[in-house]
């Protein structure tokens, strides 16, 4: 019996480290791969997809905390969610591929706030509140 890592897997072209992570109602799913290559989010680039500085500046965190710029390239597949969220999302997922190649990396992601998930989800609509979580039907006044 072959003793195979269930931290990376093979594709034809290279091997890679998959992970996922979540924020509000979006999931990205990461394909890790080391060296030099272009990043791809829905099959898009990713200055295509994410067309905003901001976002552009967010995704990179990870790889800044771990001194790791310009060493891997990702593919990431983004369900769900708006811009913000799937951001978050990626980075996220990013961080956790990163830890398991790298278990000394850990301490420094989680100091940099970026393996915490944030597991904050938007609030149902309750009955009778008008189409609203929290809004309540106007009391009369006298």
């Amino acid at each position: 019996m072959i003793n195979i890592p269930t931290m990376t897997k093979s594709s034809p072209k290279n091997t890679y480290i998959y992970s996922y992570g979540r924020r509000k109602s979006a999931v990205a799913s990461v394909k890790l791969f080391q060296g030099i290559g272009e990043s791809t989010v829905n099959g898009n680039a990713l200055s295509k997809y994410f067309p905003g500085v901001s976002y552009l500046v967010k995704y990179d965190r990870p790889f800044k905390t771990t001194e790791t710029e310009g060493k891997f390239y990702f593919q990431a597949k983004i369900v769900g969610g708006g811009k913000a969220g799937q951001v978050d999302a990626l980075i996220l997922a990013i961080s956790r591929s990163l830890v398991k190649l790298d278990p000394t990396y850990k301490p420094a992601l989680r100091l940099a706030d970026l393996m915490t998930v944030d597991s904050r989800v938007r609030e149902r609509r309750m009955v009778g509140t008008g189409g609203k979580a929290r809004r309540q039907k106007q009391s009369p006044k006298r």
